[in-house]
């Protein structure tokens, strides 16, 4: 039982594990995980699966089962990582009863669909009725586009990340998008008690790409400031959640049973050797938020994180002057903010082209 973890989870963090595979499940890594390492949730994306589809044989009978009933492709995927996240979900579900939002399993739409809202709408519906979990959510991405589908999925009572959010701005949409929902769901005759959603704001591909223009000004004053607007971005995102949460719009919906959508810090690995590999966890811990972390970022906290209370409460402003000083310095946000987004679709839309590969090939040794 690690010590660090155990603070973390105290300080009112939900420790989230990035990545799943059958293998998990069966061997009891996951169930383990969750004894052991404080882990309360889990978040999946396609690289994820295909990673798992490929290493090892657990899903191999499965996958003869469905070539040998011409499954197609795109359907032989949604089987194998629907059952994934369920069986998941079933591991998870001692959690989801003991806490009032954990014990979550994500699972994602077609990346494809980012900028089609009935698309994405329509595969979050089926992944919704397959997985059949009330402890699932459905991952949307938060584009322009996806804010329409958010709404339309919550007021039909499903569960949703929003992820792929970079910008304050587009998080303020997110928020406003989830409360819309719940709104439709109390009109409807909903249970809001049962809808539940979390907000995936990345983290360390702010770094990634603020640092790059930071370097290439070459000033002091830029030079100065790399490493730090990933942070500061979070903490003013935080603002704004804690905004929303002192509104009259929302505490009348939480009077009737709706819960809240918490921050959830993604993309918490850290890309850049020169920080802390646990710098996107300890600097943004906060209650009521979730931090979904790859394993090698878990075991780094396990093992030397330095958790030392709220960082994240009370910081909005002086976060402000951080992410004001680099536009100063002559980097230009909104650029950065629409870049992220574009390579954020695009990476999805990679990382599925990489699953349907991986499961392709699986699907061609099991007709050999």
């Amino acid at each position: 039982m690690s010590e660090r973890l155990k603070a973390l989870a105290d300080a009112g963090v939900s420790i989230w594990l990035d990545d799943l595979s059958r293998e998990r499940i069966e061997t009891g890594n996951l169930a383990d995980l969750v004894k052991d390492k404080h882990v309360v949730g889990v978040t999946t994306n396609p690289t994820i699966f295909a990673g798992a589809v490929s290493d090892g044989e657990r899903y191999d009978d499965q996958v003869r089962d469905l070539v040998a009933a011409d499954t197609p492709l795109d359907r032989v995927i949604f089987e194998l990582t629907t059952e994934d996240v369920r069986n998941a979900c079933d591991v998870l579900a001692p959690v989801a009863e003991q806490t009032a939002d954990d014990g979550r399993v994500s699972i994602e739409v077609e990346p494809a669909l980012a900028n089609d809202t009935e698309g994405t709408l329509a595969s979050a519906r089926a992944l919704w009725q397959a997985v059949d979990r009330p402890n699932a959510l459905i991952k949307i991405p938060a584009t322009q586009e996806g804010l329409p589908a958010i709404t339309a999925a919550v007021a039909e009572g499903i569960s949703v990340n929003v992820t792929l959010i970079f910008s304050v701005e587009r998080y303020r949409a997110v928020m406003d998008a989830y409360l819309t929902g719940l709104e439709q769901a109390r009109e409807a005759g909903l249970d809001l008690s049962t809808i539940r959603s979390v907000a995936s704001f990345f983290v360390s591909r702010v770094d990634g790409e603020v640092d790059k223009r930071l370097e290439a000004l070459g000033t002091d004053e830029a030079l100065a400031l790399r490493g730090k607007a990933a942070v500061a971005n979070a903490r003013v995102a935080y603002a704004a959640y804690a905004e929303v949460e002192a509104s009259q719009r929302w505490q009348q919906l939480a009077e009737v049973g709706a819960r809240p959508q918490r921050p959830l810090w993604a993309s918490t690995g850290v890309k850049n050797p020169d920080y802390p590999d646990t710098l996107y966890v300890t600097d943004l811990v906060v209650a009521d938020t979730v931090n979904t972390m790859p394993e090698k970022t878990l075991e780094a906290v396990a093992d030397h994180g330095e958790v030392t209370g709220d960082q994240v409460t009370g910081t909005g402003e002086e976060a402000q002057a951080v992410l004001d000083a680099v536009v100063a310095a002559g980097v230009d946000w909104q650029d950065v903010m629409s870049v992220l987004e574009d390579e954020g679709v695009e990476k999805f839309k990679t990382s599925w082209t990489e699953l349907e590969e991986t499961v392709e090939q699986q699907m061609e040794k099991a007709r050999a």
